[in-house]
């Protein structure tokens, strides 16, 4: 197959795709004033924040691990059971520390933090460059990038005192210029042309 024969599917998935933009560019919107909502509350009170994002990852953890633990006895001659079943395991007791200790926990989860925000970060960049071309709110998509990567160098350089504030505060921020993206989104989607069938 020849890249001619390629164009003209990738012409089409770019009319879809503007097309889903702008059938949902109500949603878009909606979710980015939450979003900042949420965010600009964090921000206002981050140690609340901080633990309650730690309760919450907690209880991903506890549940997650329960859910895949029964999934796995029933399945019980798949290949690489035991370390399924151990890996499982683990987060039940991940998730009871986090419950049982949230302060504890926040220290290991500001870490944690400072790894999810670089992949965030370099994900949103290259999403940003890949979209460029079909959507004009892509500046907005690498200024978000931009920001979860100055935010994980804020956390890294003040860890460890920084950390009963650190999680709300910058994951507070990260969901404002988040909510923004989505509402600068939705505001381009609104006015791309609705796919031609």
């Amino acid at each position: 197959m020849t890249d001619l024969n390629i164009l003209p599917n990738l012409d089409n998935v770019r009319r879809r795709l503007a097309g889903a933009f702008h059938a949902h560019w109500r949603l878009f919107l909606i979710e980015g004033v939450v979003m900042m909502a949420l965010g600009l509350l964090a921000i206002a009170i981050p140690e609340v924040a901080s633990l309650a994002i730690t309760i919450f990852i907690g209880w991903l953890f506890f549940i997650g691990g329960i859910f895949r633990t029964v999934s796995l006895l029933q399945h019980r001659s798949m290949p690489g059971f035991g370390w399924s079943l151990a890996t499982a395991l683990l987060a039940i007791v991940l998730g009871l520390v986090l419950l049982l200790r949230p302060i504890a926990g926040v220290l290991t989860l500001t870490l944690a933090l400072v790894a999810f925000f670089i992949l965030e970060g370099v994900s949103a960049i290259l999403l940003a460059a890949e979209h460029r071309r079909h959507l004009p709110s892509w500046g907005w998509v690498l200024f978000s990038g931009l920001v979860d990567l100055l935010l994980a160098f804020l956390i890294w350089d003040g860890w460890p005192s920084s950390a009963d504030w650190a999680i709300g505060l910058l994951v507070g921020i990260n969901m404002v210029f988040l909510g923004l993206s989505l509402i600068m989104t939705a505001l381009a989607a609104r006015t791309m042309a609705p796919e031609n069938r």
